[in-house]
C-alpha cells in the first residue's frame, strides 16, 4: 500500500508565511488563512515544508492506495495561490464560473491575488469542499 508522501508536520505557518517572498503574497496568505478559519473553524498546520492545511482526513482507494490528507489546503507557489480541493464538489462548474479570474487543474484552484476573485464565491466553494469531504469520508480525523 503507498502512503501519500505529503505530511502533516510540526513546522511553523507563521515563519513559513514569513519566508514568502512577496509582500502582497503573505497579505495573501494570511487573509486566506482568516478565511478558511472563519469556514472550518479548524487552525492551520503545515503539511510538508510548503502546504498550509486545514483539517484531515484518512483515505484509502480501491486500488489500495491510502494516506492522509488536508480537508483544504493552499499553497503561495511561485505564479499562483494554489487551493487543493476535491475535484467533485457540489456545484463546482457553476461556483467556478462566477470565482472570477483563476485557473483550474484537476483538483487545484490557481488564483493570481484575491483580489482577483469573488471572495464570497471563494467562501461557497471552501464550504462545499468541506461537506464533500465529510460526506465521503466519515472518518475525519480533525
Amino acid at each position: 500500500m503507498a502512503k501519500n508522501k505529503t505530511t502533516q508536520t510540526a513546522l511553523s505557518v507563521s515563519d513559513f508565511i514569513q519566508s514568502v517572498k512577496e509582500e502582497a503574497k503573505q497579505q495573501d496568505c494570511k487573509a486566506l488563512i482568516n478565511l478558511i478559519q472563519q469556514q472550518t473553524q479548524l487552525e492551520p498546520t503545515m503539511w510538508g515544508t510548503s502546504i498550509i492545511g486545514f483539517g484531515s482526513y484518512h483515505y484509502q482507494y480501491a486500488s489500495g492506495h491510502e494516506g492522509d490528507s488536508p480537508l483544504i489546503a493552499f499553497a503561495p507557489r511561485a505564479t499562483a495561490l494554489v487551493l487543493y480541493l476535491s475535484g467533485a464538489f457540489e456545484q463546482r462548474t457553476a461556483l467556478l464560473a462566477q470565482l472570477g479570474k483563476h485557473k483550474t487543474d484537476k483538483g487545484c484552484i490557481y488564483i493570481k491575488k484575491l483580489a482577483d476573485v469573488n471572495i464570497h464565491i471563494l467562501q461557497k466553494i471552501i464550504a462545499q469542499q468541506v461537506q464533500h469531504i465529510q460526506a465521503q469520508y466519515p472518518n475525519l480525523l480533525s
